[in-house]
């Protein structure tokens, strides 16, 4: 991603999601922030943790199944060395997600033992759930609500207004928009946010981001790349992404006119794959910071 295409992209909806969560923050007792387990670190937005400062918190890491179970445990047990409660959820299957209410109650434990004080047994627990873009929160709310349906669509930005739901008795969640910051100043931060489409495709060049994200998996899961593409025992020491690029396209034989290979074709495939799952289970950040 050149410095060209640093990415810049603050619709209006998101800067009005921010104030509706800011005002919002009154009405509730803990915060459920909703992270890719895959981008533990790119997929937390620096302005929401500025925003939710003081109010009580769990970090929720999604899309467990897809991402590399190792590296989850290493990043479960870095938040929780900094007194962070941190559970690894996937909504699609629903595995994890009995960990969150008794999480929650876990961080709530001086507030609840007050409300007992005060006679107040039976007052609900709310919680207001945020997260960037297509990283599950809606997936997560559909899954506890059973049936009070938050919408769901595969791309960023389709939460448009807060949103109450019931998970039980004495338990309730506020659904809130997406919201991305207005600069995303780190280049790598960028790229592993386009790598797993919480940022729309149709602002970045797809051969080039696809290019680095070869890069990026040949140097952390060469086998994985050489399973899925039927690569051999291609040694991609020395090779830049947009070479490896040319072998995956003409191993899936992505061809045009004249037997050049089509790159575009080969690019869209490539991140289909990869935000499928279908190249490995794989993480791109290390517990404690960016690759």
């Amino acid at each position: 991603m050149s410095e060209a295409q640093s990415i810049q992209w603050f619709p209006g909806h998101m800067a009005r999601a921010k104030k509706q969560i800011e005002k919002s923050l009154k009405q509730v007792d803990a915060v459920a922030e909703i992270a890719d387990a895959r981008i533990p670190v790119s997929s937390r937005n620096p302005i929401l943790e500025h925003i939710i400062q003081g109010k009580p918190r769990i970090i929720l890491l999604n899309k467990r199944d897809m991402a590399d179970p190792t590296a989850t445990k290493q990043w479960v047990s870095f938040y929780q060395q900094k007194n962070i409660e941190a559970v690894d959820i996937d909504c699609k299957s629903g595995k994890g997600l009995g960990a969150f209410q008794p999480a929650v109650r876990k961080v709530l434990a001086p507030q609840i033992a007050s409300w007992k004080q005060k006679g107040m047994t039976g007052r609900t627990i709310r919680v207001m759930v945020i997260g960037i873009p297509n990283v599950g929160k809606s997936s997560f709310i559909n899954r506890l609500s059973h049936g009070s349906h938050a919408a769901v669509e595969n791309r960023p930005g389709v939460t448009r207004s807060n949103q109450w739901f019931s998970i039980g008795k004495g338990f309730d969640l506020l659904d809130t928009p997406g919201v991305l910051w207005p600069k995303i100043e780190d280049k790598m931060v960028g790229e592993h946010l386009a790598f797993t489409g919480a940022v729309k495709d149709d602002i970045l060049d797809l051969e080039d981001l696809a290019s680095r994200l070869l890069e990026l998996l040949c140097r952390l899961y060469p086998n994985a790349v050489r399973s899925r593409y039927k690569l051999g025992e291609t040694d991609f020491s020395g090779m830049e992404g947009w070479q490896i690029l040319q072998l995956v396209g003409k191993k899936r034989g992505m061809l045009v006119s004249g037997g050049e290979i089509d790159t575009e074709r080969t690019s869209k495939m490539l991140l289909d794959e990869f935000r499928a799952g279908k190249i490995g289970r794989i993480t791109l950040e290390q517990a404690g910071g960016v690759q």
